[in-house]
């Protein structure tokens, strides 16, 4: 049986002004999100090419962690609030684990 993992691969652009602030937010977000109960994972990478590509990897234990997630307090205050605003792009993929096995 394949776990019901939910991974969260979130590319975000931003400018170069807007750069240090986004970055803020998600020195804020990280350990937050790390502390729910549900969140397996949460990592942030910067494009070694062009700083102000950001991609954020997250991984949930399942659907409602997710969910837990997307309407706690932190992500709708500095994600939401804070973080979208200054974006120029926004790519959100959701994944799931495949199972090799029977494939």
């Amino acid at each position: 049986m394949v776990p019901e993992v939910v991974v969260i691969v979130a590319h975000w652009q931003t400018s170069a002004d807007d750069l240090d602030t986004v970055l803020g937010f998600v020195a804020e977000l990280t350990p937050r999100s790390l502390a729910e109960p549900g969140c397996l994972g949460y990592e942030a990478l910067q494009d070694a090419d062009d700083p102000t590509r950001l991609v954020l990897v997250e991984r949930y234990r399942d659907r409602a962690a997710l969910e837990a997630h997307l309407a706690s307090p932190h992500y709708q205050e500095l994600v939401v609030g804070g973080v979208r605003p200054l974006l120029t792009d926004r790519r959100v993929s959701t994944l799931g684990v495949v199972d090799i096995a029977t494939t």
